[in-house]
């Protein structure tokens, strides 16, 4: 009668071979471990990336609408009409002054050196719709407005150099001399405002001889659910004469598509983590082939002690198996420390999925059966007086 195998012996003889010669056993499971902290990196580093934009978009909410007049500016009463529309929980005017109209961080400045900052006359409320964060100093207010004083975007800051507000902080705009009142946080969903200053509309009409006039963008809050069907009746209510110049856009769907284009880039980065392991799965069948010819008499002495073949086949292919795994234990580990140090280098915070673990455990058991496979039923067909004769 043939003796049966508990499971704890069948592990002890799958490892022999990988405590036999543990420098191969490493190497080999180093193409496993490669490919597994390649595709957990990748889902962990999007899946971080994704619970960021998550978090940023629920703080700033994606009920924020833009209506821009294009060529022409729009009507001057092209805010107070749209906040008329039910669902529109506000709205605020933003007015980029005329082109000859340049900030300096002194009159000293040359004339060419304008840095790019586009200086625009804002609504008093624009903040507070934009969901902007005065970073120091404050936003423009119902006094300040009148005076020249203006706010900074944070790359305008970091342009002209000024890094707090100062009274004695003065910049030259069209020649006038505009206190720093305040500098604002960079602005994820309008990146481009953050090279722009802004000053009170009552302020450039006084020291700048900005005429009054319509809005060149104004931006719009609407109730959550009510976003869509606002869209819709933006252009026509901000200038009933002409629709189809005006311009709706959601700042937000910018981020939405580029987490889409991120997704695509991630399926390559997955592409490319499979073949790796497809290749540290070839290395481990290559190793596990080598082991056999080199184990001939072990296994031809096991059969010849009553062995079956059934046996010698779940011995070879639990080594495997365990050789798999180890690289999969590695690439996990791997996988884990890169996602958490990349995540934190850029405060993310770490989104690691456990199906991603569970699977990436599943995966190297899978690719060790799956390599050992050949070589663990070569192993059985060797009939105990062939092994033994090639001693």
């Amino acid at each position: 009668m043939t003796a049966r195998l508990a499971p704890a012996d069948v592990l002890r003889l799958g490892a022999v071979g990988l405590r036999a010669r543990p420098l191969r056993a490493v190497l080999s499971a180093l193409g496993v471990a490669i490919g597994i902290a390649a595709m957990l990196s990748v889902v962990g580093i999007s899946g971080s990336g994704r619970a960021d934009l998550r978090e940023t978009l629920d703080a700033l909410g994606t009920n924020l609408l833009t209506v821009s007049g294009g060529e022409r500016p729009l009507p001057a009463g092209a805010v107070g009409m749209i906040e008329r529309i039910g669902p529109v929980t506000g709205a605020a005017a933003l007015r980029k002054l005329p082109d000859g109209v340049h900030v300096y961080r002194s009159d000293r400045v040359p004339a060419q050196r304008t840095n790019g900052i586009v200086p625009y006359a804002a609504d008093l409320d624009l903040a507070a719709i934009l969901g902007a964060t005065v970073a120091r100093g404050t936003w423009l207010t119902p006094a300040g407005a009148d005076f020249p004083t203006v706010v900074l975007g944070a790359e305008s800051a970091r342009r002209l150099g000024v890094t707090a507000p100062d009274p004695r902080t003065v910049l030259s705009i069209g020649g006038e001399g505009f206190a720093v009142a305040g500098i604002l946080a960079p602005l994820t969903l309008l990146p481009e405002l953050d090279s722009a200053a802004f000053v009170g509309a009552p302020a450039a009409t006084r020291y700048l001889g900005v005429p009054a006039g319509g809005p060149d963008t104004i931006y719009v809050r609407a109730a959550d659910e009510r976003v869509t069907a606002v869209y819709g009746v933006l252009a026509a209510t901000a200038n009933p004469a002409a629709p189809y110049e005006v311009g709706v856009s959601r700042p937000s769907d910018a981020l939405a598509a580029r987490l889409a284009t991120e997704r695509a880039f991630d399926a390559v980065l997955l592409g490319l983590g499979a073949v790796a392991l497809l290749v540290g799965g070839i290395g481990v069948a290559n190793t596990m082939v080598i082991t056999v010819l080199e184990r001939r008499s072990e296994i031809g002495l096991r059969r010849a002690l009553g062995a079956t073949r059934g046996q010698i086949r779940l011995q070879f292919l639990v080594e495997a198996a365990l050789l798999a795994t180890l690289g999969g234990a590695g690439g996990v580990v791997v996988g884990g420390l890169v996602t958490a140090g990349y995540a934190l280098s850029r405060d993310w915070p770490v989104a690691l999925p456990a199906w991603s673990l569970a699977a990436a455990l599943a995966v190297t058991v899978t690719v060790g059966a799956a390599a050992g496979l050949y070589p663990a039923v070569r192993a059985s067909r060797l009939a105990p007086t062939q092994a033994l004769a090639a001693v």
